[in-house]
């Protein structure tokens, strides 16, 4: 996993059929998908239930690209080995989750895995700023976290190009999670983020059988990402 700041787009599973997750994963990625983005929520940290490392472990062997794992969970530090064995490229843990966040980023790296951070619409991006240098992503949450096709929260823009000059010359990604869509993406992609999750934006008008619509929607979320990126 080379680092780079091209945009990718990182279409979120829980937008897709669940009783298909193999066939959904392998169209996207298909017509287009950078990474796949696996969102999982225990019902304590967030207000919804969605799966755990055995899933994960599952839909492991449908992925070519990148297997990007965002937990909505708390207490981390207890699961960390089990998605790393379940094959998480990145796992990303919410600052909010725990009182020891630098003690779970070194051990998501300890475990072999890139570590995230992601942080609340409730968080300053100044409290990430001692833990940049064990982050290999941040990802900014753009939603409360919990439920997808949520709206899209504006003032997040301003968190987003904060993180984005704190982070100056360091090989970190800048990941926005939630609301995006071909009106946000640009917004979010302008502020600095080259990392894009997007649920229905991507999974919206097709299927795994048909795909079709999953590349025309990736590729317009891309361009638009790309036009702000160049303004």
């Amino acid at each position: 996993m080379e680092f780079d700041r091209s945009i990718k787009i990182a279409p979120s599973i829980l937008a897709a059929d669940f009783a298909d997750f193999g066939r959904e994963i392998e169209a996207v990625e298909a017509t287009g998908a950078d990474w796949i983005h696996v969102d999982v929520m225990d019902g304590h940290f967030v207000p919804n239930i969605t799966f755990g490392p055995q899933v994960v472990k599952a839909i492991r062997k449908h992925v070519r690209t990148v297997m990007d794992v965002h937990l909505m969970i708390a207490p981390v530090d207890p699961y960390i080995d089990a998605f790393a064995q379940a094959g998480a490229d990145i796992l990303t843990a919410h600052l909010e989750a725990g009182p020891h966040t630098h003690r779970t980023l070194q051990a998501v790296r300890g475990a072999g895995m890139k570590s995230g951070l992601a942080l609340n619409p409730g968080t300053p991006v100044a409290a990430a700023a001692p833990l940049l240098d064990l982050c290999d992503l941040v990802c900014v949450m753009t939603v409360n976290p919990g439920f997808g096709g949520q709206a899209f929260i504006e003032t997040q823009v301003g968190q987003i190009r904060e993180l984005r000059a704190m982070i100056g010359d360091r090989n970190i990604h800048v990941e926005v999670d939630g609301g995006v869509d071909l009106r946000t993406a640009g917004l979010v992609a302008g502020a600095g983020a080259d990392v894009l999750v997007a649920g229905s934006a991507v999974f919206k008008g097709g299927t795994a059988a048909e795909p079709k619509a999953y590349g025309e929607n990736i590729r317009a979320l891309r361009d638009a990402a790309n036009n702000a990126q160049g303004d």
